[in-house]
C-alpha cells in the first residue's frame, strides 16, 4: 500500500524554532510560495538588507527617480538564487510576465516588468522585493518538520505587508498563541 503525501504548505509561514542554528534560517520567518511532490520554495520575509529599492533601481538602470517606493527595503529572501529578484505582492499574477498566484490576494513575480513598474511609480502598492529564495528538495522540509526545526501556520497578507519586519516572526507565532522568546533552545521529542 502506497502512502499518501499531502502538499498543503503553500501560503503558509515557516517559523524557525529557537534551536535552529543554520545561519541562513536562524530567527527567520519564511513565506512558502510552492509546495508539491518536487519540493518546496519560499522567501524569507523578515530580513531587510542594507539595500533600498533606490540602489537596486540604480544597479539595474531602471530610473526610479520619481518612484514613491525608492526607500523601501530589499530583503534577503534566502540562500538560493541570491542574484535573482523575487517580488511577493498583493494582487493578481496575470498582470506580470513571470508570476504565480500563491493565494487569492498574494502573488510571486520574478520578471523585470514588475521592477520597472515599481521604478516608474506604478505596480502594486503592497510588496516585498527579495533577493534570493529558500528551497527544499522533495521530502526535505517534511523531514525538518519531523525534527522540530520549524513551526507552520497559514500565511496572512497583513503580517507580510503591514507588520514591520522585525515583528513579523512574533506576529506569525502569535497566530498559534506562542511566544517564541519563552521557548527553550533545546529540541525535544515526546
Amino acid at each position: 500500500m502506497q502512502s499518501v503525501q499531502h502538499f498543503g504548505l503553500k501560503h503558509h509561514f515557516l517559523l524557525a524554532m529557537p534551536h535552529l542554528e543554520d545561519p541562513n534560517f536562524a530567527g527567520s520567518l519564511s513565506y512558502l510560495c510552492d509546495h508539491d511532490e518536487n519540493g518546496t520554495m519560499g522567501v524569507i520575509v523578515n530580513r531587510p538588507l542594507e539595500l533600498t529599492l533606490d540602489a537596486l533601481f540604480e544597479q539595474l538602470e531602471l530610473g526610479g527617480d520619481e518612484s514613491p517606493h525608492r526607500q523601501a527595503p530589499v530583503y534577503y529572501g534566502g540562500p538560493t538564487h541570491k542574484d535573482r529578484g523575487f517580488i511577493l505582492h498583493r494582487g493578481d499574477s496575470a498582470a506580470w510576465d513571470s508570476s504565480i498566484q500563491v493565494a487569492e490576494d498574494i502573488a510571486l513575480t520574478t520578471s523585470m516588468d514588475i521592477l520597472q513598474a515599481l521604478a516608474d511609480g506604478r505596480g502594486p502598492d503592497e510588496f516585498l522585493v527579495c533577493l534570493g529564495c529558500a528551497g527544499w528538495e522533495a521530502g526535505q522540509l517534511e523531514d525538518e518538520l519531523k525534527e522540530n526545526a520549524w513551526l507552520t501556520v497559514e500565511g496572512q497578507a497583513e503580517i507580510l505587508f503591514s507588520v514591520p519586519p522585525e515583528q513579523r516572526l512574533g506576529a506569525a507565532a502569535g497566530i498559534l498563541g506562542i511566544d517564541l522568546n519563552l521557548m527553550t533552545r533545546e529540541a525535544g521529542h515526546s
